[in-house]
């Protein structure tokens, strides 16, 4: 879980729809790390019935806070340094600079919105990347928002919650309906890679979910947690009914319960292991062979990029998939600043990807004539750290640093307990509030508030009047 709790500091948006003359796809290509690309039967059999019949596969990219806009006048945005992809969007399609993000601000409900096009109420992740539930006693518990799409509420404190209903829960009180649904009912294979809750999150509760708490995955967990994470978790096929990938003893049943309209017969594939069973190895973009999924947290865009590109080579023409924030390091897991030496190094080696993957795309006969590219992001954090040192710092010519604490998140937690209900009720409420660096906060309620009571418009009419000094700013 501490994998997928990724920080964020910033803001972009890009969403392209890339529409043109169809092209057919070749059998092969000459870019180093590529391979043949076995999709003739798959892309006829997947129908997606676009205004002039042109489109033929969906490429949809999910940053974390990758943003256009200039967070350091000096220093050139997210975008700006990644030439190969900001040329592509700009040359072929649509570049949308006023981007609103779905609240409140946070990895797994901004992209469940993403791909439901729900707002968290109606999707049944409204609070992320965690949040509390209510036990029948009054008290609560922890939920996590990262969770497999039929997974009941993934508690990681306790094997037993008291509250079993699914973690996507529409507001009709039914499992959210699915979004690969659409695509694999019109024949197509849908992928997966990195993105939320439409693959495996967890090994605690997706796997007996998906494969059975005696299953050998599950024995697996038991043995060799690190490893079951590699092999099952972040990455999944959804297949079209009867499509040839989704056959034989790798696939498992792509069970939708309370899907509306119904959903029997199809299949898919969970986890790096049984994809790359069907597919063959699985590359980066700069040819390192992938042994098992990389991790949520950590995945690069050579990463992510390679699976979409192996699976769009190999029968799977929807996918989706996320890439992680270019302005964490991940080796330390410390949030960097614009114009840092660190972060415009990962930028740069993000760009380099992109040139990659938009190449070996091409060369297989994949590209704007006959595909559709999106390219959004989630949340949309401006920084908010202090100045750099040297103040005229650019970033690309002259490096930027942030001395302490120029640079980080401020939380605050108020507790308050006060009498105000009527006589004979409990006295007080316990109120915890944590307020981070995000567009809107998480408020937490330890205990159910009554129906007759006034304590949380008193807490918040208190809120109003709280203030806390900006430690960068003064």
């Amino acid at each position: 879980m501490k994998d997928r709790v990724r920080r964020r500091l910033f803001y972009l948006a890009a969403l392209v729809p890339l529409v043109g003359a169809a092209l057919a796809g070749s059998a092969g290509n000459g870019v180093a790390g590529a391979a043949p690309i076995h999709t003739s039967s798959a892309v006829r059999s997947c129908q997606l019935n676009s205004a002039k019949g042109q489109i033929q596969r969906v490429i949809q990219i999910q940053f974390d806070n990758t943003h256009f806009t200039r967070d350091n006048p000096n220093v050139p945005s997210d975008l700006e340094q990644m030439p190969n992809l900001l040329n592509f969007i700009t040359n072929n399609g649509t570049l949308l600079t006023n981007h609103h993000t779905p609240l409140i601000s946070h990895t797994a409900n901004d992209i469940l919105t993403t791909l439901t096009g729900l707002y968290g109420d109606q999707h049944g992740v409204p609070v992320a990347n965690s949040f509390r539930y209510f036990n029948p006693d009054g008290t609560s518990n922890l939920g996590v928002s990262f969770a497999y799409w039929t997974d009941p509420i993934f508690d990681p404190t306790t094997s037993a919650p008291t509250d079993t209903k699914f973690n996507m829960l529409a507001a009709n009180g039914l499992n959210t309906p699915a979004p690969w649904v659409p695509f694999t009912r019109a024949g197509c294979n849908v992928g997966g890679v990195s993105t939320a809750n439409i693959e495996l999150e967890n090994i605690a509760t997706d796997i007996p979910t998906v494969f059975g708490a005696k299953s050998p995955e599950a024995a697996e967990v038991a043995a060799n947690p690190d490893l079951a994470t590699a092999d099952f978790v972040g990455i999944a096929v959804h297949c079209a009914k009867g499509a040839n990938l989704c056959t034989g003893s790798n696939a498992r049943p792509d069970s939708l319960p309370q899907e509306p309209g119904g959903y029997n017969g199809f299949n898919a594939l969970f986890g790096h292991k049984y994809v790359a069973q069907q597919i063959g190895a699985i590359k980066d973009l700069d040819g390192n062979t992938m042994p098992g999924f990389p991790g949520f947290g950590g995945i690069s865009a050579s990463q992510s990029l390679g699976y979409v590109a192996a699976m769009q080579e190999h029968g799977v023409p929807v996918t989706y998939a996320y890439i992680s924030d270019a302005h964490d390091n991940h080796a330390t897991s410390l949030a960097m600043g614009p114009g840092q030496a660190e972060y415009v190094a990962q930028l740069k080696s993000y760009d380099k990807a992109f040139g990659k993957f938009f190449a070996r795309l091409a060369a297989d006969g994949i590209n704007q004539s006959n595909t559709m590219f999106v390219f959004t992001s989630d949340e949309g954090d401006h920084f908010a750290g202090g100045a750099p040192t040297p103040v005229n710092c650019d970033g690309i010519t002259v490096p930027c640093k942030y001395p302490f604490p120029s640079i980080g998140e401020i939380s605050a937690n108020m507790n308050q307990r006060q009498h105000d209900g009527p006589a004979g009720e409990p006295a007080g409420d316990h109120h915890e509030i944590q307020h981070s660096q995000r567009l809107s906060p998480d408020r937490l309620h330890h205990r159910q508030p009554g129906a007759r009571r006034c304590g949380d418009q008193n807490f918040r009419a208190g809120d109003r009047q709280a203030h806390r000094r900006q430690p960068a700013h003064g």
